[in-house]
């Protein structure tokens, strides 16, 4: 059961981390803003998987989910900072 978490922590991250990589130019606020929400979506996947296992992950999770808290930080910045032009 921990194997399978920590493969979808992975798995989340490294998706992420990959449609970052191969994106194609950005159009506008709504494609940042796309991707921010999928960030979202995955820091819940992760608190779900967290109450699962009873937050016992090794601190893998809290850290997954620190990581993807800043890049979401950074998408509303772009977001903003795409509106303000």
């Amino acid at each position: 059961m921990k194997k399978s978490i920590a493969i979808a922590v992975i798995s989340s991250c490294l998706s992420f981390a990959g449609g970052v990589a191969i994106a194609q130019r950005v159009h506008d606020w709504h494609d940042i803003e796309r991707t921010r929400d999928h960030v979202h979506e995955a820091i819940h996947e992760i608190e779900n998987i967290q109450q699962a296992n009873s937050f016992n992950m090794g601190g893998h999770a809290e850290a997954a989910k620190a990581h993807l808290k800043q890049a979401e930080g950074e998408l509303n910045a772009a977001i903003q900072f795409v509106r303000g032009q």
